[in-house]
């Protein structure tokens, strides 16, 4: 998704960057291995960003959180598919 250059994401990942709490969390709701079946994880990105933009997520809650990226797979993970969804703050 062009966060970091080929060959740069572990790197990009290490330090805690994409961690809660860190400059890019990803998966906050724990990702498809604690939060569902990873095969089936479906609509349940766009679930998670529309939380976290509502300020419904409790302790998981991206502080501050204006801007939310779903993106997810389907089919034969052939298709794919990202929405960016944002508060009237974002715009």
């Amino acid at each position: 998704m062009g966060f970091c250059s080929k060959g740069e994401g572990g790197a990009f990942v290490s330090d805690g960057r994409i961690a809660p709490g860190g400059e890019l969390p990803v998966n906050t709701n724990g990702g498809g291995l604690s939060y569902g079946h990873p095969g089936m994880y479906g609509i349940f990105t766009i679930i998670e960003a529309v939380r976290q933009l509502r300020a419904d997520c409790g302790e998981r809650q991206v502080e501050d959180a204006t801007i939310a990226v779903a993106h997810g797979n389907g089919g034969w993970l052939s298709g794919q598919a990202t929405a960016v969804l944002g508060r009237g703050e974002a715009l």
